[in-house]
């Protein structure tokens, strides 16, 4: 199951943009029955994740917490990712594009680091193949 939460309320989010988003992308790596969870916060929350579970005292655009664990029922547990909306919104009108791109884009970067890829193990060329397959502009 893939399921989508919006826990912040500045911004709205059309979750079902990207639990399709999720499910492209399980289907694109082959995941068979994979739970994901995309949960979209505000800064306070993403620092507090941010502070707990890297050190860093400041927020961030995305945590990705990876699982991957298969459950006796054969479903798999890939993990969750984590979003900040609002540094998401002010990263996109840094970069000149809308936030749902930008939330796009930050859904498949997790994504990535909830398979294992790092920044330097061709998490660049795989983002980059993702974002042309599910991301249009």
């Amino acid at each position: 199951m893939i399921e989508v939460l919006n826990r912040q309320k500045k911004h709205p989010i059309k979750t079902a943009r990207f639990e399709r988003l999720l499910r492209g992308l399980a289907g694109r790596y082959r995941l068979s029955r994979p739970e994901i969870a995309l949960i979209f916060v505000g800064d306070a929350a993403m620092r507090k994740l941010n502070k707990t579970y890297r050190r860093k005292d400041k927020t961030t655009d995305v945590l990705s917490f990876p699982l991957n664990a298969k459950a006796p029922d054969g479903r798999l547990y890939v993990g969750d990712i984590v979003i900040s909306v609002p540094q998401a919104a002010r990263q996109a009108r840094r970069l000149g594009h809308g936030l749902e791109r930008e939330l796009g884009i930050l859904v498949i970067h997790g994504f990535l680091h909830l398979l294992g890829y790092g920044h330097d193990e061709g998490h660049e060329d795989e983002e980059t193949a993702a974002r042309a397959l599910f991301l249009k502009g």
